[in-house]
């Protein structure tokens, strides 16, 4: 399988993350492999992490990466631009990992292991999503106050 493919359909199935938004991630130059989804930025799991670090090895001999392009962790085949969301679909499909459907049942499941409002910050989701899911899947966390506890 094609290295692209397999740590886009990582962050599709761990992070719930549309392609959409898997096109326009950033590269840099940190020594933690991390995923900036929300806030803070999410470190990857080990064997995700090497997977992603060959991928970024290997995409520097790509022909088509140029310097403007080569912030994007996928890069397009236009100068500057990132991969079309519709391509990296295409990819996965081949694949066997459906996008949309791999996406809504890894949300489904994060949502049902931890809190809702910590789910949707570590993501990037809104909250009222991450409650609707919460509620759809089933979860317990639907009392769950975000926020300081100590007083």
């Amino acid at each position: 399988m094609p290295l692209r493919a397999r740590v886009a359909a990582a962050l599709v199935l761990l992070y719930a993350q549309p392609v959409s938004r898997i096109v326009r991630l950033t590269i840099d130059d940190e020594t933690t492999v991390t995923v900036r989804l929300g806030d803070p930025p999410s470190p990857l799991p080990e064997p995700v992490a090497d997977l992603m670090q060959a991928y970024i090895q290997s995409r520097q001999h790509l022909p088509y990466v140029s310097s403007r392009s080569a912030q994007w962790l996928f890069p397009g085949r236009q100068p500057g631009q990132p991969m079309n969301p519709v391509s990296l679909q295409v990819h996965l499909r081949k694949i066997g990992v459906p996008p949309q459907r791999g996406r809504a049942s890894a949300i489904r499941q994060l949502v049902l292991q931890a809190p809702a409002p910590v789910i949707a910050k570590a993501l990037g989701y809104h909250d009222k999503t991450a409650t609707r899911l919460v509620t759809e899947a089933g979860g317990t966390w639907s009392r769950y106050a975000p926020g300081d506890h100590r007083r």
